[in-house]
């Protein structure tokens, strides 16, 4: 059965949430607003891929203060998007700001929603300054010579989610033999992406045999095979800050630590964010991870593929979360 493709997050939260889709791949913050906020019966059972999300900008722009004034993309508000560019705003003492009319002040960067497939476009008809996405959208522009990236988010917050996989509750209730198959799934595709980068970048490429994405071969290999310059590159350029931290562009971990969670709970609760966020106020962090996540399947996955050493991560369900502004 050949992925049906949805165009928005808007389009994957409903269809999932009315029962068409048993399994999503979803921003790890609109899991958070999915359960808390809209009481959706589901559950977190591993993690997708880490960091792969880049902040975006015109050629012309060389620091975050420079985005004052103007306008910036972010794909949702419930995205670790979000959350990252509100700290960067905010660590060079600019406001975020959501204004449908009038220019934002030279102190505050205005914030709109749109679809990733529109930010390329976007940027090079200057209707934004930046924006701030997960790839290949970054690696698009940079090809087309359209914008640049001034940052990349794993180089802010080490090897954050981008992405989770969300399931129906009563799935992992009433069809656990299942649900554990579908997680294996997950699992055993990730240690393939990790040893199969280039093959990866081609089989979802439009040059491909199943045409999964738009892109082509050399905007994915940008992502998940780069050169070993392009490192250097970003160092020079201050895109990456910590070259010590090894991060990929991308790459794949299953395991969704409970210190992640309490963490992203707590920045949630400071960021701006359109809509009925008043869940929020009394969302205990502990409580969060522990009631969002079920780890069951995953950590009986991890094990069966020779622990998270195997995705080159320390070999524990523990960590502490690194964010360097």
């Amino acid at each position: 059965e050949k992925p049906v493709l949805l165009r928005s997050w808007a389009q994957i939260v409903e269809a999932f949430i009315s029962g068409q889709v048993n399994v999503v791949h979803l921003l790890s913050p609109i899991t958070v607003w999915a359960r808390f906020g809209s009481k959706a019966p589901a559950k977190v059972v591993a993690w997708n891929h880490m960091a792969g999300s880049g902040l975006t900008v015109l050629p012309e722009i060389n620091s975050v203060k420079e985005l004052g004034g103007k306008t910036v993309a972010i794909p949702f508000w419930y995205s670790i998007h979000n959350v990252v560019l509100q700290a960067l705003l905010k660590e060079n003492g600019l406001t975020p700001v959501t204004k449908r009319t009038g220019a934002p002040a030279a102190n505050e960067v205005n914030l709109v929603i749109m679809a990733p497939s529109d930010m390329v476009p976007a940027l090079a008809t200057k209707q934004v300054a930046g924006y701030i996405v997960a790839e290949p959208f970054n690696a698009a522009a940079e090809l087309q010579g359209i914008g640049k990236v001034l940052r990349f988010t794993g180089d802010v917050w080490k090897d954050h989610a981008c992405c989770v996989v969300f399931m129906h509750e009563r799935d992992l209730t009433e069809r656990p033999e299942w649900s554990q198959k579908v997680v294996n799934a997950m699992v055993k595709a990730q240690v393939w992406t990790r040893e199969h980068r280039a093959e990866t970048a081609f089989l979802l490429s439009k040059d491909g045999p199943n045409k999964y994405t738009p892109h082509t071969q050399a905007v994915l290999n940008k992502v998940l095979a780069p050169a070993p310059e392009d490192v250097a590159a970003y160092v020079a350029s201050g895109a990456i800050r910590h070259p010590d931290w090894r991060e990929n562009r991308i790459d794949f971990q299953p395991y969704p630590y409970a210190s992640y969670t309490e963490e992203l709970v707590r920045r949630l609760k400071g960021t701006l964010i359109e809509g009925d966020h008043a869940f929020l106020d009394t969302l205990d962090p502990a409580f969060a991870a522990k009631d969002l996540v079920d780890d069951r399947f995953v950590k009986k996955a991890v094990l069966a593929a020779g622990g998270l050493k195997a995705f080159g991560v320390p070999d524990s369900f523990e960590r502490q979360e690194v964010i360097v502004v």
